[in-house]
């Protein structure tokens, strides 16, 4: 519910609104303006409709929230989100590319694909320590040693990491050698472990599930907010069709509709979107495009012998020359690379 207060109302008439809903175990928001303060009221809508907020002097109107996403709606944060990941922004003017291996598989991998993605101008570096695999025969990731792995190429490069978090058991270490933590396709609605990520204090990269709708991607974007933690990007990674011909069906239709809908950005993996390697420049093109606020991306020192999606991971040669073919259609979205 947000509540507008007539103009002139005193921060003590504000207060007074605020606390009442606190009373009634309801979350309070004030969001004072330059010309009207402005009030939510997040809770059991039964509750919230047998206050009569309408009846309070000072206030000018109510309005519902209208999407069952209330705090990641633009109807009660209208402007753009900004998520600091390290000392990058994400979202805004910017345009952000996150690289690198599906899987740290040793620091010699790490270290080289690093250097590949970093010359070549990406942002930020990925590579799973903990994976989660369809087969409990494939190779699920170096664990703990992966994630100090992870650690030391990113300072040693300079650049954030990002990486997956598939138990909330890990939280607390991931968080410690993390910038970001990934929250897999696969995982999308465990909520017992998006509640815990809104209490890490770092930031959720949220991937949408194979067989998500948009609305089921915000709402457990909601979990996440709900609990405290605003620091979310989502991820359209493409999603389960009829076809065939690809690994995913990549819906990029997907990222300006969530745009219209939601402060919080997003943006596009044409690796998992795709699953083949000649695919991913063209769509990484048409996810700038479409408005997205940035890419992540899989690369691998050598592909062919990747233990995770080789695939679909470029070759470095490939990641630059995406990166020089990239530029101007960042710059003619009107964003920065």
């Amino acid at each position: 519910m947000i509540i507008i207060l007539k103009p002139g109302s005193t921060e003590s008439e504000a207060k007074e609104i605020l606390a009442h809903i606190e009373s009634e175990g309801l979350r309070p928001l004030h969001m004072p303006g330059t010309e009207r303060v402005v009030i939510g009221a997040i809770g059991d809508e039964r509750i919230l409709e047998s206050l009569h907020f309408e009846n309070y002097p000072q206030v000018e109107r109510v309005t519902p929230i209208l999407a069952p996403y209330k705090l990641v709606s633009r109807e009660i944060h209208p402007h753009d989100t900004i998520v600091r990941l390290g000392g990058v922004s994400v979202g805004g003017d910017g345009f952000i590319v996150i690289a690198g291996p599906c899987a740290v598989e040793s620091a010699e991998q790490m270290r080289d694909t690093a250097r590949a993605v970093k010359s070549a101008g990406a942002h930020a570096l990925r590579g799973g320590a903990f994976k989660p695999r369809t087969s409990p025969y494939s190779f699920q990731g170096l664990g703990r040693a992966g994630l100090k792995i992870l650690q030391e190429i990113g300072r040693e490069f300079g650049m954030p990491v990002v990486t997956e978090i598939v138990d909330t058991a890990d939280i607390d270490e991931i968080a410690e050698h993390a910038d970001a933590l990934q929250v897999g396709a696969r995982n999308m609605q465990n909520f017992r472990l998006l509640q815990a990520l809104g209490k890490c204090g770092k930031p959720v990269v949220l991937k949408r599930g194979i067989a998500a709708t948009i609305q089921d991607l915000l709402l457990a974007a909601e979990y996440i907010v709900a609990e405290g933690n605003a620091e979310v990007i989502l991820c359209e990674r493409g999603i389960k069709t009829f076809e065939t011909a690809t690994r995913n069906t990549l819906d990029l239709n997907a990222v300006p509709y969530i745009k219209q809908k939601t402060h919080l950005p997003i943006i596009v993996d044409p690796s998992h979107g795709t699953g083949v390697r000649e695919l991913v420049p063209a769509m990484s093109r048409a996810a700038v495009a479409c408005g997205a606020d940035g890419l992540i991306i899989e690369v691998h020192r050598d592909p062919p012998h990747a233990l995770s999606d080789g695939q679909q991971s470029l070759f470095p040669d490939e990641f630059a020359a995406l990166m020089h073919g990239l530029k101007p259609f960042v710059e003619a979205s009107g964003k920065t690379l």
